[in-house]
């Protein structure tokens, strides 16, 4: 039998973790996770609903986008979209999420789990006074375990390395694909007008 379907099997295979790999989890931010908080334009979120079902999300914006409130909370904007706020309905029922931080040029990430919240309150949205755009709600993350990950994931897929760039025309356009996806009858556009929407998006709504 090869499915592995117990704890005991899983460790039969791989051992216990190594004692760094447990001892450098912690409980709350310290300088270091902070100081790659400040740097990171990029993260993705981890979510799930009552039933299990999973969801990642990225999310972006300028370098530091999400807020370091104290040693163990971190508030997220959410800005416009299409309204199908799956991370929100997720976090709505089943509050646990994780986080995945990246900085450009840096192959290590930093790996946060916590307890998450979708918030109205205005003193968290008046965190991102400064950003052109208010976001609509804030999500509100309770951080439980925060550690840095190594950097051979990002090593191994040259993420960073501008000689393994593909063409953007290596893959048809967004609509192109989503239309086929859907069979709609959605106007087909060039990736340089998909651009330029995306881009007058973001200005206009944030």
């Amino acid at each position: 039998m090869t499915k592995i379907d117990t704890q005991e099997k899983l460790r039969a295979i791989y051992g216990e973790p190594l004692g760094l790999a447990v001892s450098k989890c912690l409980p709350a931010l310290d300088p270091h996770c902070k100081h790659f908080i400040s740097l990171a334009p990029f993260a993705v979120i981890s979510s799930s609903d009552t039933n299990g079902n999973a969801d990642v999300s990225p999310r972006g914006d300028g370098p530091g986008f999400i807020k370091v409130v104290d040693d163990k909370t971190l508030v997220m904007p959410d800005r416009p979209g299409n309204n199908r706020v799956d991370t929100l309905s997720n976090i709505v029922d089943n509050p646990k999420v994780g986080m995945l931080f990246f900085v450009p040029g840096v192959n290590e990430t930093l790996r946060i789990n916590g307890v998450a919240e979708v918030s109205t309150d205005p003193g968290l949205l008046g965190l991102f006074a400064d950003t052109p755009k208010a976001p609509i709600t804030a999500i509100k993350i309770t951080v439980e375990e925060a550690f840095l990950h190594c950097a051979k994931a990002l090593m191994r897929s040259k993420l960073w390395d501008p000689e393994t760039r593909i063409e953007r025309k290596t893959l048809p356009t967004l609509g192109k694909m989503i239309k086929d996806q859907t069979a709609s009858d959605i106007p087909e556009s060039t990736q340089e007008e998909v651009d330029k929407y995306f881009a007058q998006s973001i200005a206009e709504r944030g």
